[in-house]
């Protein structure tokens, strides 16, 4: 079964920084599309936090996963993901349904947010790329 992953952050190719660029680069682009949630802008970076009933949505790609587990396990240790110690990590993978914009809902990993976000500010139309723009 093909593996995807939903990138709403500095792992869009146009934001990923040298150390994490090459394995982003290995990533095919499916589509644009959002994930329901919010999104919070931590300062170098933002994070989501999934909530399967709120109205509002997270912008972001989808994208395909070469097969193996080798570029996957990269981005678990950029986004400080131990699956073995999950309580102390800052990012946790989790599986969610994005929605494509041509309708298409597509079950995948993202990259949330594991502490707790209050004290930062939410990111109006939960878009990454307008905050990387102004």
């Amino acid at each position: 079964m093909k593996e995807y992953i939903f990138i709403y952050g500095t792992l869009l190719p146009e934001y990923a920084p040298d150390e994490i660029a090459g394995i982003v680069r290995q990533l095919r682009r499916v589509g644009s599309g959002c994930v329901r949630g919010r999104l919070y802008d931590l300062g170098n970076y933002p994070g989501v936090i999934l909530d399967a009933s709120s109205r509002t949505k997270v912008r972001g790609h989808l994208f395909a996963l070469p097969d193996g587990k080798r570029v996957l396990r990269a981005l678990d240790s950029y986004e400080d993901f131990k699956p073995d110690d999950v309580k102390n990590s800052l990012f946790v993978r989790k599986r969610t349904t994005a929605t494509l914009d041509d309708g298409r809902k597509v079950e995948c990993w993202v990259y949330v947010y594991n502490r707790d976000p209050s004290s930062a500010p939410l990111v109006s139309g939960g878009d990454y790329a307008k905050i990387e723009a102004a």
